[in-house]
């Protein structure tokens, strides 16, 4: 699987590559914006490993732009604190990041994660209820005949809350559930249901699905709605 890495620093880009390439995957690099978004238009990635600090063009417009083109998934690499930034790069379509210095060992383990994700899952039949349906072996999600267009991390989410749909489940629980981490930072949970909820709730401001649990976590709340099979 080809694995497009976006750093300006070389010595982190190289050590990166090294790594995924000694991993077994096809590794083209990119020291700014606009020729990543040449790389990637030229030759669609699996995956993109993008820094957020990027000369000329930041890693949020990048992500903006590649996302724009189709489901790529993307882990973001952002400086440590910088919560605001890890956040914002949730909210444009990151599925993952990592925050510098990091391990390569656990950016490699992050990469397979994620690419294991976006596998066609062959046994998995669709999951319907409230109008949505949800094919994980065509990655396929649909309200009421429309296509909703989801991130890789939004379309898990959905499926899991939307196959579990009525009981209430902590960030902790979909972090471990969704997500596959036994610890990590939670607002990433909290992104993606916001995010979700936007494009699978008639009124995103009062949900009716993705209900908030005070105390617990959230729950798919299919009534009075037909029930989910």
């Amino acid at each position: 699987m080809r694995v497009l890495v976006v750093d300006d620093d070389p010595t982190v880009a190289e050590i990166v590559s090294g790594y995924l390439d000694r991993a077994g995957y096809d590794v083209e690099r990119a020291g700014d914006g606009p020729s990543a978004l040449v790389r990637a238009a030229a030759n669609r990635p699996d995956l993109v490993v993008l820094d957020l600090m990027l000369p000329g063009m930041d890693g949020l417009e990048v992500c903006r732009r590649i996302r724009a083109r189709g489901p790529v998934p993307v882990i973001m690499l952002t400086a440590r604190g910088d919560e605001g930034d890890r956040i914002l790069g949730l909210e444009v379509g990151a599925d993952d990041y990592v925050t510098k210095p990091f391990s390569p060992r656990e950016l490699v383990l992050r990469v397979e994660s994620v690419l294991r994700r976006t596998r066609p899952a062959a046994t998995t039949h669709p999951v319907h209820g409230a109008g949505i349906t949800v094919d994980p072996a065509a990655r396929r999600a649909t309200k009421n005949g429309l296509e909703l267009s989801l991130t890789l991390r939004e379309f898990d989410l959905l499926v899991f809350l939307l196959r579990n749909h009525g009981r209430a489940y902590s960030r902790e629980e979909l972090m471990r559930e969704v997500w596959g981490w036994d610890f990590g930072d939670l607002s990433t949970v909290t992104v993606h249901v916001r995010r979700l909820r936007g494009k699978v709730e008639d009124d995103p401001a009062r949900p009716q699905l993705i209900q908030t649990v005070w105390g617990v976590g959230y729950r798919f709340d299919t009534t009075p709605f037909e029930e989910a099979v």
